[in-house]
């Protein structure tokens, strides 16, 4: 895993620029770092590398294809790799490697089946920017889920590209404002969903997709961007052809699959180990990985001593049970005080999900003793693990009876009452205007008007789940599923993991997101994901088979910290206020500072905590330390 940037267009010093750049994320790469700058001076790439597979200098970046005709920055993983050469070699493509890395495979393929082809071929993560000397062209592209970051767009008249959005302003010449417009669904939801970015003219290029620039370049209306491969696709297809063996057989056909998945993923040239959080998904890779491991599997978690955040002593004992090398650490309040001055940098734009306190501190740790972790998410939005899938559905199948013209009134009537007041008859008075469930899902995150009220900016802006058509799959569990696979885990949990682990040179991988597991993770009818509350049926099924039932079976309780309560006293308290100082904010001109001081003073003199509060002070601090 590493760091890719580059611009074309750009007059300024090249290489000055682009090393201001790959300083910017030289934690994405600590090993080495290259840069190629074209005759003509028209296109520069830059590199930092973070070396996994092959060490030496036969892996450096950027590289240049045998024929000389490409030239490509890469950040991420093929893991068929070894197969794409196979084919290559077997067909004359190739006659020989001059190293063992997956970049040169990548490049010749490149060259051996065109871009969209090879592309499509491959398993991974990834971000890829790829030149065209012979058609002029340059090509950025992401992989299937959004596991790899990619931002791109306009710094002055330059067209400029990294994996870290903090490379761009650090650009001569970068002066974008801040994107007022997306304000508003960032404190909805805590992140910035792609395409947008906190700056105006510059974006996150889409999961699945390859935008083509043909060069000389002259502005963005003139980029092509197609999809090689879409998980809306995908969950359609699954479910008009649907699994038709037994649950016994969908639970081996799963096992099967993450097998091979993990297998490929466990394959480096430096030591690989594992989050272990005693949840359901991390606990089936662990144990998946434990089975295939002649040694033992290195299992890292951290704990809390705060009553109901602690699962350590759950991961502990799953890890004594599957004989793993275990190692685990207890976080204090102070320990995530440190932590929170880093986060405007970590990650470069406005990101409120608080997890990323402890999945930092959990990633330092790993750190230590290996330099490749398997992580366990994507099980909850693949197998119907959320709770609030079951309570979508649960609610909407009390209110659909009753006609929207009636529920519609009833919905006013109780938000223009005093009743409105307490936050449980705010929930309730919102959620009665959804016209389905996929809408009860989206209203279910803007119960509170003060949350559109936050930024000055209120014109609505259009997003993924603002645009979801609720009809688009059948079945109401699935449609909110790709809903999250749309927006919510590429965007705050893909997010959270990359800049978390990146920010300590730790590579993730994910083998939930396997191509493969996620393809027939859509075929599964709902029944063999959910019964009643209880979610991830066939996944469960899978573990069962490595880890007893009795010691999974527990409430769930996620990956969080208790940030409100800390929040009150001490250093944060002071640092909270600080930065929700009425007239800074009054002269950044940007959010309502009456709205901001009433959320506070809510939660500080009343007790009523607000999520929005988290995200208020991520967006401050953000503001506190734009440029560094």
């Amino acid at each position: 895993m590493c760091g890719i940037a580059g611009f074309c267009n750009f007059d300024g010093d090249r290489k000055k620029n682009m090393e201001q750049m790959k300083n910017r994320m030289f934690h994405r790469g600590p090993d080495a770092g290259g840069t190629y700058i074209s005759e003509d001076g028209q296109v520069a790439f830059g590199h930092r590398r973070l070396s996994i597979v092959d060490l030496s200098e036969n892996g450096a970046q950027p590289m240049t294809s045998h024929s000389g005709r490409y030239v490509i920055a890469y950040n991420g993983e093929i893991y068929n790799y070894k197969k794409i050469a196979k084919k290559l070699m077997d067909e004359g493509k190739v006659s020989a490697f001059r190293g063992t890395s997956d970049t040169e495979v990548l490049l010749e393929a490149f060259e051996a089946y065109g871009v969209k082809e090879a592309i499509s071929m491959c398993k991974g993560m990834f971000a890829i920017a790829l030149y065209d000397k012979k058609e002029s062209c340059l090509y950025l592209l992401r992989d299937r889920i959004g596991e790899k970051p990619l931002y791109y767009g306009m710094v002055g008249k330059s067209f400029a590209f990294a994996s870290d959005i903090g490379c761009l302003t650090v650009m001569d010449g970068f002066d974008n404002p801040i994107n007022t417009e997306i304000l508003d669904v960032y404190f909805i939801h805590g992140y910035i969903p792609a395409p947008y970015s906190i700056y105006e003219n510059i974006y996150k290029l889409e999961p699945g997709t390859i935008a083509k620039i043909k060069l000389p370049f002259n502005n963005l209306d003139d980029i092509n961007i197609e999809p090689y491969w879409s998980i809306k696709d995908v969950a359609k297809k699954g479910q008009a052809n649907l699994f038709t063996g037994s649950e016994q057989e969908a639970a081996d056909e799963l096992e099967r699959l993450l097998k091979e998945a993990i297998s490929e993923q466990m394959v480096a040239d430096v030591p690989v180990g594992a989050f272990l959080s005693a949840g359901i998904d991390s606990s089936t890779v662990v144990a998946l990985m434990q089975s295939l491991n002649h040694g033992k599997v290195k299992s890292f978690t951290i704990g809390m001593e705060e009553e109901g955040y602690n699962e350590a002593t759950y991961a502990k004992e799953i890890a004594k049970h599957l004989g793993t090398e275990h190692t685990e650490l207890y976080i204090s309040e102070a320990d995530a005080r440190a932590v929170v001055p880093k986060l405007s940098h970590m990650f470069g734009e406005p990101f409120a999900d608080s997890s990323q306190i402890p999945t930092y501190l959990v990633s330092k740790m790993t750190r230590e003793h290996v330099t490749v972790s398997l992580s366990g998410d994507g099980g909850d939005e693949l197998f119907c693990g959320y709770t609030s899938y079951a309570s979508v559905e649960r609610i909407w199948n009390k209110m659909k009876g009753v006609p929207y013209f009636i529920r519609k009134p009833c919905s006013e009537l109780v938000l223009h009452s005093p009743l409105v007041k307490k936050p449980i008859y705010r929930i309730k008075g919102k959620l009665l205007q959804a016209k389905g469930p996929s809408d009860l899902y989206i209203s279910s995150y803007e119960t509170d008007p003060l949350t559109k009220k936050i930024s000055l900016n209120t014109k609505d802006c259009s997003y993924k789940y603002s645009e979801y058509d609720p009809k688009f799959l059948k079945e109401t569990n699935h449609n909110i599923m790709l809903m999250d696979m749309l927006m919510y885990h590429p965007d705050d949990i893909l997010v959270k993991v990359d800049r978390t682990a990146m920010a300590v040179s730790l590579e993730t991988r994910v083998p939930m997101l396997d191509k493969d597991v996620v393809e027939f993770a859509w075929t599964l009818p709902i029944d063999y994901l959910r019964e009643g509350k209880v979610g991830k049926k066939v996944l469960r099924d899978v573990l069962y088979r490595y880890v007893p039932r009795e010691m999974m079976e527990r409430p769930k309780k996620g990956f969080s910290i208790p940030i409100e309560k800390w929040l009150l006293t001490g250093d944060l308290r002071a640092w909270a206020e600080a930065l929700l100082d009425k007239k800074t904010i009054e002269q950044q001109g940007i959010l309502n500072a009456d709205v901001v001081r009433k959320i506070w003073n809510d939660f500080t003199e009343k007790g009523e905590w607000r999520i929005q509060i988290w995200y208020i002070l991520m967006f401050q601090d953000f503001m506190a330390h734009r440029g560094i």
